[in-house]
């Protein structure tokens, strides 16, 4: 538990006060003493070759030579290793799955871990062992876990600030005397603004000095203190400008939130810890209503927003108090200042400070801002991705706006009742989580462990059955929402869409950063900001469009384009490589 303090944002505050006295690191206990394996490589006057070793290697050399090499063994010894932690650990490559893979074989004894010197003589700090503790790929499955369900509560909240407000637009037509339209900006533009966040707070937080928990923790502060006035406001235009920062500040985990996972999982059962994570993103919008509806009918239409502020300040508090850094980068450039205090000994340094040295302010910004939108452009694969997760996403948003023009209508259903059935959507995930779970545990991870790494374009193998449900799921709401038929008719139709979706989108996100490993924060910093772009745009139309349509027509649109995907998916499966090895951004 103190690890989980000491990592947290309210740990390395108390350290601060007390000039390290709480909470200390390994590092600064008395009696440390620097790791053999460091005085080996610093007493070592020959600059080790670095080339790229697996843990299967690894263990083999090992256990050819002692724990600890002697004077004559050591140059040797450490030409044969390569640092693990810059074994790619958020890139997916071949060698690192076969390592992965030889860890779920067998369990790998402790071993030392001789860190990197380079031709200038820098000595790269590194994990003292295979199994060293401040490792997030080493911490226990409580730990693990711990940070994960904050994360997903995290984007829960986020995402269910977005839809929670659809309650309240009856009211604040009436309160502000406007279109149904316009009482749908404050909507549109807390999606439009979560979509921005990340082209500036992703790459924050892949700058090693910051890390991913201090721009979370300052983030959702500014996210729940705006929140007061959002729902204290007494005019419109007040309203849409404070609903738009909430979005904006809301945003890091919408994006950040996958990188966190991948920091702590391996890439083996990466997948299990992002069903979780998109979860509980996917589910935040379709239980708006529902935490909403029943208040805001007894109340007012502020009540959604209130619900905002109760919701984010416990999550805020429990950031604070233990959320735990989990970026490596970050970890080990703090390690490295802790070794130079202790030892007096300036060569010892992270890679990132070295790496950080050679960049410019200009080279930051163009990477972070421009590269999405010049791999988006000039990438076909990843063009058709963007606009498939950007017209299925608007579609998802377009169903908020037919719910009450269906249920109330049809069924005579009340706001309440309204906000209960979103829990389809619920029901579809926990369908979808089941379905696509199953195919990992029974097929994709035994295949691997098996086959190893197969093409990228294998992880769209659920997607080539599951494209068929959206468009058979609109259909069917298509023509199954109207009076004489039982509202549990278009319901079902709801669900296969829903289910059918979730699928789909686990599958595109499995194979986006597959193929492009080294650009896949930039990827879902562009895929965040397209899609929420088109749900931003969807809101707006989606009444005009069922005005002047109706239900049937409207949705039977919405279907009639969801079969892109379908097209799309097949030719992505069947052109694919032909893709990737014409683009300069894939990894071949």
């Amino acid at each position: 538990m103190s690890d989980l303090i000491r990592e947290a944002p309210l740990g390395q505050f108390l350290r601060w006060a007390t000039k390290n006295r709480l909470f200390p690191y390994p590092e600064e206990l008395p009696g440390f003493e620097l790791p053999e394996s460091y005085n080996a490589v610093l007493r070592s006057e020959k600059a080790p070759i670095e080339r790229p070793i697996s843990r299967k290697q690894l263990k083999k050399e090992s256990d050819e030579s002692n724990s600890t090499p002697d004077s004559e063994s050591f140059n040797q010894d450490i030409e044969l290793q390569r640092t693990l932690s810059r074994q790619d650990t958020r890139q997916f490559t071949q060698e690192r799955l076969e390592t992965e893979i030889q860890d779920a074989i067998e369990r790998v004894a402790s071993k030392p871990i001789y860190p990197v010197k380079t031709a200038d003589g820098l000595v790269l700090v590194d994990w003292y062992s295979t199994d060293d503790p401040a490792n997030p790929q080493n911490w226990s499955m409580g730990k693990k876990s711990w940070v994960g369900l904050l994360i997903c509560l995290y984007t829960f909240v986020v995402y269910t600030g977005s839809a929670i407000y659809t309650s309240s637009i009856p009211q604040v037509i009436e309160k502000f005397n406007i279109s149904e339209v316009d009482a749908s900006l404050p909507l549109s533009l807390y999606v439009l603004a979560y979509g921005m966040g990340p082209l500036v707070f992703s790459p924050l937080s892949e700058i090693p000095r910051i890390g991913r928990s201090p721009v979370y923790l300052v983030t959702m502060f500014i996210f729940t203190i705006i929140s007061i006035p959002t729902a204290l406001v007494n005019n419109f235009a007040g309203l849409l400008v404070l609903r738009f920062l909430q979005g904006f500040f809301g945003s890091p985990c919408l994006a950040t939130g996958a990188a966190t996972m991948s920091d702590m999982v391996s890439m083996l059962y990466l997948p299990y810890a992002l069903i979780a994570w998109v979860s509980a993103a996917y589910c935040g919008p379709a239980l708006g209503p529902l935490l909403s509806g029943f208040a805001v009918g007894a109340e007012s239409w502020r009540w959604s927003l209130y619900e905002i502020i109760w919701a984010a300040s416990p999550v805020l508090l429990l950031m604070f108090s233990v959320l735990p850094e989990t970026s490596t980068p970050n970890i080990l450039l703090r390690r490295a200042e802790r070794l130079r205090k202790l030892t007096g000994e300036s060569r010892l340094m992270a890679q990132s400070e070295i790496d950080q040295a050679k960049l410019s302010t200009r080279e930051v910004v163009v990477d972070a801002l421009i590269k999405p939108m010049e791999i988006t452009i000039k990438d076909p694969a990843i063009l058709f991705v963007n606009v498939y997760t950007a017209i299925i996403y608007g579609i998802y948003y377009s169903f908020f706006e037919v719910f009450p023009l269906v249920y109330p209508v049809y069924y005579g259903f009340s706001l309440g009742i309204i906000g209960v059935l979103f829990t389809c959507i619920l029901i579809a995930c926990l369908i979808g989580v089941a379905i696509y779970s199953a195919y990992l545990y029974f097929y994709h991870i035994p295949d691997i462990i098996k086959n190893g790494l197969r093409a990228q374009e294998h992880n769209l193998v659920p997607a080539l059955f599951a494209c068929f449900g959206p468009t058979i799921g609109l259909f069917i709401f298509a023509w199954t929402a109207r009076p004489d038929i039982t509202w549990v008719a278009p319901t079902i139709g709801i669900v296969l869409y829903g289910a059918s979706v979730f699928i789909v989108m686990q599958c595109i996100f499995t194979y986006v950063p597959m193929s492009y490993p080294q650009y896949a924060a930039s990827l879902f910093a562009g895929n965040d900001f397209l899609r929420s772009a088109s749900a931003c745009a969807s809101i707006l139309y989606a009444h005009p469009l069922y005005k002047n349509l109706g239900v049937a027509r409207g949705t039977s649109l919405l279907g009639g384009l969801s079969v892109i995907g379908i097209v799309g998916i097949f030719l992505l499966w069947v052109f694919g490589a032909k893709l990737r090895a014409r683009s300069k951004f894939a990894m071949h």
